[in-house]
């Protein structure tokens, strides 16, 4: 049986916690968050128009994060891949992140996409048509290959055409229910690709993944001065949200003309791009992956660009990238993708 978005009675996702009172305005700035302990006490909260909602709501933690920890204590290593601004191939980047992490068949991977109202990962993976099982363990997720699996929203909606029109508590609780309800087994990496911005999805991956341990994040930007105007957003999201910065990686990073192998700059580092970006706030660079037109036909035709095009200037970039994760994550790069198994495909 495979859940649906049609169901006449859908699972409940009104919140993503449980004891969230429903808010009248925006949380402010300096808002200590409308389930703490202080929520409507603090000086911040003077003022405000939830000021009495939240004083009078129940506080405590969610009771399904003992849930959540136990479903995911099989997983080892749960990366984000965040970049604040669209458009700059994050998903792309995050489907070829697991093709690498992949290649090397000890590992087993899964990516979660919590982009609800733009579910573009089981179309790259090639996985569109695929729906959700259910057993007696829980969601099923679907397997791309061997030792790659997929979860998204895409998977429960009529037509590949239809909509998500949802405000953010709604989508909240699917998200909630991907953490909680998704038997993902035995996995070495969960990659969460993330929506555009620092809002109400980045809020709740953060809040349901906490205890159980996150890895770090991976920010994507491309080298113009526009895009890094968000990706300087994103780390501040990461800091105050109190996620570890993996790294920055500069996607579309210059193009090699396959007739003449010229490299043109398609968008230029106006300011330094990425890596002048990383040194000014003091997090690593992972690396440059270029622009190639064969990734978009790849992700088009649902296809691995890692396994297709192996000797690449973008695959050997990205086996660099997937390295230096290793090592940020205290691991060795060659356990987790051998040099071998990344050249083979």
């Amino acid at each position: 049986m495979a859940p649906s978005l049609e169901e006449p009675e859908p699972i409940d996702m009104e919140a993503p916690l449980k004891a969230a009172p429903k808010l009248i305005a925006p949380e402010p700035e300096q808002c200590p968050g409308p389930e703490s302990k202080t929520a409507g006490q603090s000086d911040a909260c003077a003022g405000c128009p939830n000021q009495s909602i939240c004083a009078s709501a129940p506080k405590g933690p969610d009771p399904d994060l003992p849930l959540i920890t136990a479903r995911l204590s099989t997983i080892k290593h749960k990366l984000l891949v965040l970049s604040g601004k669209g458009g700059v191939g994050k998903s792309t980047f995050t489907t070829m992140l697991g093709h690498a992490f992949a290649a090397n068949p000890a590992s087993q991977v899964g990516i979660m996409d919590t982009d609800i109202c733009g579910p573009s990962i089981p179309k790259m993976m090639g996985v569109e048509a695929e729906t959700i099982h259910i057993s007696n363990e829980g969601w099923s997720p679907v397997w791309a290959s061997d030792n790659l699996a997929v979860m998204s929203v895409q998977f429960m909606l009529p037509s590949a055409d239809s909509a998500v029109i949802w405000r953010g508590p709604k989508k909240n609780g699917l998200i909630k229910q991907f953490l909680k309800d998704v038997s993902w087994g035995p996995l070495d990496f969960l990659l969460v690709d993330t929506p555009p911005g620092t809002s109400d999805e980045h809020l709740s991956v953060n809040a349901l993944l906490r205890e159980s341990g996150i890895a770090g994040a991976i920010l994507v930007t491309t080298p113009q001065e526009v895009a890094l105007l968000d990706v300087r957003k994103e780390l501040d999201f990461c800091s105050k949200a109190g996620i570890r910065v993996l790294g920055l990686v500069e996607n579309m990073a210059g193009f090699v003309c396959p007739s003449c192998h010229v490299s043109s700059d398609i968008f230029a580092a106006s300011t330094g791009g990425g890596a002048a970006l990383a040194a000014e706030k003091g997090v690593p660079f992972l690396g440059r992956v270029p622009l190639d037109p064969r990734i978009g036909m790849a992700c088009d035709y649902g296809e691995s660009f890692f396994d297709a095009y192996p000797d690449s200037s973008a695959c050997a970039a990205l086996r660099g990238v997937v390295r230096r994760v290793a090592a940020e994550m205290g691991l060795a790069p060659d356990d987790v993708l051998p040099e071998e198994a990344g050249e083979d495909g």
